[in-house]
């Protein structure tokens, strides 16, 4: 039986969320939920990664024609109320639902679209260690930090 399908068993109700920020990084998500699972990488199409709030955290918009590439990961509920704390829900991001062929998807998304501020570098890092994890192209990254040239790094 797949790891899904005996944790349905126990009584474990698993759900489907997208990352697309540090918690691309697969020792970080196995720390802040062990039973957590990497599907594969996903993209989502119509949106843009930027970064803002005071933490330079990432953050997606609305933005035809772009992409946000990130993972696709297998959660249990109870992993999800862990991501609600670190995610600070819901003040500073909210919950989006999308579909991905047919399944119903879960990302985070900041409910106040403030001014773009450049991730810290310990903070970037993270992520592009999420990118090699998930073997995405560190290009799409490199595009949304250009966004934020103007802006002094920190």
């Amino acid at each position: 039986p797949t790891k899904k399908n005996s944790n349905y068993r126990k009584g474990i109700i698993m759900i489907f969320y997208f990352a697309y920020g540090s918690n691309l990084h697969h020792l970080q998500m196995k720390r802040r939920c062990p039973n957590c699972r990497f599907i594969k990488k996903i993209i989502l199409h119509n949106y843009k990664l930027t970064f803002r709030s005071k933490y330079g955290a990432a953050d997606i918009e609305k933005k035809m024609g772009k992409k946000v590439y990130g993972a696709l990961y297998l959660i249990s509920k109870i992993a999800e109320k862990k991501l609600d704390v670190y995610e600070e829900y819901p003040i500073l991001y909210k919950k989006m639902f999308f579909k991905y062929g047919n399944k119903k998807v879960m990302t985070y998304i900041m409910i106040k679209k403030t001014k773009l501020v450049p991730p810290t570098t310990r903070y970037l890092n993270i992520i592009k260690q999420g990118y090699k994890d998930c073997k995405l192209n560190i290009k799409s990254l490199n595009d949304s930090l250009s966004q934020l040239k103007h802006i002094p790094s920190r």
